[in-house]
């Protein structure tokens, strides 16, 4: 059986880091960065550069899902708009809803 998870070498913040993320994760990401006239690797060390997480691919999916969650109307509560990361020195507390 063949994993759902896809492991890929990418350059972030200057240097080389493998990064295991679901395909539709990586079609995700690829769409954003098109969208936004940038390279996935320089959308990926935005998110490097701003996580709050401890695992970047977890914080690359938390990205994505706020990224369609903002395109959808789908703020709820007192989030930060999702489109953008978020930011190490301001952390913001994670609520479920």
């Amino acid at each position: 059986m063949r994993s759902p998870v896809v492991k890929r070498s990418i350059v972030v913040c200057g240097h080389k880091t493998s990064v295991s993320l679901e395909e539709p994760f990586w079609t995700s990401m690829k769409d954003i960065a098109a969208q936004r006239g940038t390279v996935l690797s320089a959308l990926v060390s935005e998110i490097e550069n701003n996580r709050q997480q401890g695992n970047l691919s977890s914080a690359i999916r938390l990205f994505v899902l706020g990224h369609f969650k903002a395109c959808a109307g789908g703020l709820t509560g007192d989030s930060a708009p999702l489109s953008t990361a978020p930011s190490r020195s301001s952390p913001s507390p994670v609520t479920a809803s």
